[in-house]
């Protein structure tokens, strides 16, 4: 059983304002089904908009935030997850907050009142829909991070997860919380979660890369990861091996790196060897969303982890919580898993 603040996350939370729109409001703001985009100041009313719909659903989104509120769903232990990251002080925080309490995840925001919360509106027509209007805000500080009551989550915590986004914000709060891991023998996991990270982002990757245990990703930020550090392979398997086997800062605990590879089977390298896992192959007719699948299989993925199962029961759990969430709209769960 997973004990209380066991799980820690950290990162750029973003509110997903969900609602069913018709064409016009599709025209209205110049948008493309099935097509996501950064806001522009013409799309910014489309919040407003959006939350005035009868039928708008908020939910607490950001890479991190997904995985976390995944696994704390998975381990239906209340408080086992915690997270942290920045939100500003306003309705939409609020939102945030109200939506990661009833999550039952013990979060920790920095309330910035100089910027806004992140948002995502997320537009349904029919059976299609339009991601659209990131606007992704987060100025979380360092300072935050070394205040007693939030470095006491890091301390509590004995596995610790940052999606790559992270290293655009505070590359010097993934350093000393990945450092703190090694230093008292916990297990750090990080994911390379897009291509523009490894490529523009590469020596805050590869200076936090010696402290991560477990390194997540699918394929195609493998391949370009891959491609920045000129092994000039595309073999996701050979790619994930050689990740695996990256100098290590603390030799307390070996890497597994783990490839998703959306319907075609897990990569997972540990001790020099490959091994591939089947996902769960659903119909077409019954895939609403596949946005929030690989944030999904890590939630699955650690919510065993911190039962110290094996890895190959890590992954099925993953791939179990990445099923769910396709066939619903958004990063949304039933009451409890039907995992076992």
């Amino acid at each position: 059983m997973a004990s209380e603040g066991i799980l820690l996350g950290m990162g750029n939370p973003l509110l997903d304002i969900s609602a069913i729109v018709d064409e016009d409001f599709l025209k209205k703001y110049d948008l493309q089904l099935n097509n996501a985009i950064l806001a522009e100041d013409k799309h910014l009313p489309i919040y407003e908009e959006l939350s005035s719909n009868p039928n708008v659903e908020y939910i607490a989104g950001g890479a991190t935030n997904k995985s976390i509120r995944v696994a704390q769903w998975m381990l239906q232990v209340p408080g086992a997850t915690s997270y942290m990251g920045s939100i500003g002080k306003d309705k939409y925080g609020d939102e945030m907050k109200r939506n990661s309490k009833l999550a039952r995840v013990n979060v920790h925001f920095y309330e910035d009142e100089s910027a806004p919360t992140g948002t995502c509106a997320i537009c349904i027509v029919g059976d299609e829909r339009s991601v659209t209007c990131c606007q992704f805000v987060s100025c979380y500080k360092f300072e935050h991070l070394k205040r007693p009551e939030n470095w006491a989550l890091v301390e509590k915590a004995k596995y610790l997860y940052i999606a790559g986004f992270f290293v655009t914000v505070s590359p010097e709060s993934i350093q000393l919380v990945a450092e703190h891991a090694a230093n008292n023998n916990k297990i750090f996991g990080m994911n390379l979660s897009a291509t523009f990270i490894c490529e523009f982002f590469k020596d805050a990757q590869e200076k936090a890369l010696p402290y991560v245990d477990y390194v997540f990703g699918n394929e195609t930020e493998a391949r370009t990861f891959s491609k920045v550090h000129g092994w000039e392979t595309d073999d996701v398997e050979e790619i994930a091996l050689k990740i695996s086997q990256w100098p290590k800062a603390s030799g307390a605990h070996k890497r597994i790196t783990v490839i998703t590879q959306g319907a075609d089977p897990v990569v997972v390298a540990e001790d020099g060897k490959v091994k591939k896992f089947p996902v769960i192959l659903l119909p077409k007719e019954k895939i609403v969303d596949t946005i929030g699948a690989g944030d999904a299989f890590v939630g699955g993925f650690l919510s065993q982890l911190v039962q110290e199962k094996p890895t190959e029961e890590c992954v099925r759990a993953g791939c179990y919580a990445a099923s769910v969430i396709i066939q619903r709209s958004g990063c949304t769960y039933p009451e409890k898993p039907d995992f076992n």
